[in-house]
């Protein structure tokens, strides 16, 4: 005989809680994080390795001070440990690497009331900070494998740097514009987990696949950049696969808590990213511009979210009247 089982929501027998969405990021930032210390060597898992450790200890520390339920079982510091990572050279000396968690976890999220509260991305503003203090440790670029040798690391310039340059400059400087193949693979500078783009994708992939984000973001993302650039005579595959765009399009423009919650808004969120990254490398003085352009659609979140709400069944909009 069947029972009828009276329950409160929700009902659905495959609900995941936030410990299982961050455990699936971080499965899916494997890939990278792998390749990552293939290029740059052991230094880029120790690098990660104190990202993640001290953003940990950041959030244990600020919850027990804030006298609040601790969080670091949920993952979701592990995991902006990890993207924080991601966005440093491997270069970066390790108490610089210790501040950017401590401004992540501290600053951007927990003095705004911790998970699911913060206006920004913690992981991508912490970077952005980093960027802005100390400008030479955070441009500091290594040649992929050169840790294999016994010398000192040749430091080097990224793709979005080789661009604009000329023939002479690059015959002086001793590099040449890296091939499609190697910026896919991910053979070139840059921070030690956003040059694979081959990786990055299949953790994007992997994601999407899991329904853990919604593709709607990353797409119009990545197809902005690559159409504007079309339009404007640049080499748009060139666009997409240099620099931060896989990172920032399927890892920090995908966030739950600083992005769109409706597939319309995530359209319009992913469009405002590709337009202000495509004006920042070519109109602005720095040559990336992926982190400026999602903090500054994340600022935009509660507008967008405001006028891309869909229409509740069944209501109306009250007038005041006077």
């Amino acid at each position: 005989m069947n029972k009828l089982i009276v329950s409160p929501s929700p009902h659905d027998e495959n609900y995941i809680n936030t410990s299982n969405i961050m455990l699936h990021v971080c499965i899916a930032l494997l890939p990278a994080f792998i390749a990552g210390c293939i290029f740059f060597g052991p230094r880029a898992a120790l690098v990660t390795a104190v990202c993640v450790i001290s953003a940990v200890i950041s959030e244990y520390l600020c919850r027990r001070l804030m006298k609040r339920d601790n969080t670091i079982g949920d993952l979701s510091a592990v995991v902006t440990g990890v993207i924080l990572a991601f966005n440093l050279p491997v270069t970066v000396p390790l108490w610089i690497a210790v501040l950017g968690s401590f401004v992540a976890i501290a600053i951007v999220k927990q003095l705004f009331g911790g998970l699911g509260q913060n206006f920004a991305n913690p992981a991508l503003t912490a970077r952005i900070v980093l960027m802005v203090s100390f400008p030479s440790a955070m441009s500091k670029w290594v040649l992929p494998f050169q840790w294999k040798e016994n010398a000192d690391a040749v430091t080097c310039a990224t793709p979005l740097v080789l661009r604009g340059m000329s023939a002479d400059e690059l015959s002086e400087l001793g590099q040449d514009i890296p091939a499609y193949l190697d910026l896919f693979l991910g053979k070139t500078g840059g921070c030690l987990g956003e040059t694979s783009a081959l990786a990055l994708l299949i953790g994007g992939i992997y994601l999407i696949a899991r329904k853990i984000i919604n593709p709607a973001a990353p797409v119009t993302f990545i197809g902005t950049l690559a159409l504007l650039s079309l339009i404007s005579g640049n080499d748009s595959i060139y666009e997409i696969l240099a620099g931060g765009v896989f990172l920032g399009a399927f890892f920090m423009a995908t966030d739950y808590a600083t992005t769109p919650i409706t597939t319309k808004g995530k359209i319009v969120f992913g469009i405002g990213c590709g337009i202000i990254t495509f004006i920042i490398r070519h109109f602005a003085s720095l040559p990336e511009g992926v982190s400026f352009a999602i903090l500054l659609m994340n600022i935009l979140t509660p507008y967008i979210e405001r006028y891309t709400r869909p229409d509740v069944f069944g209501a109306r909009e009250v007038k005041n009247e006077k």
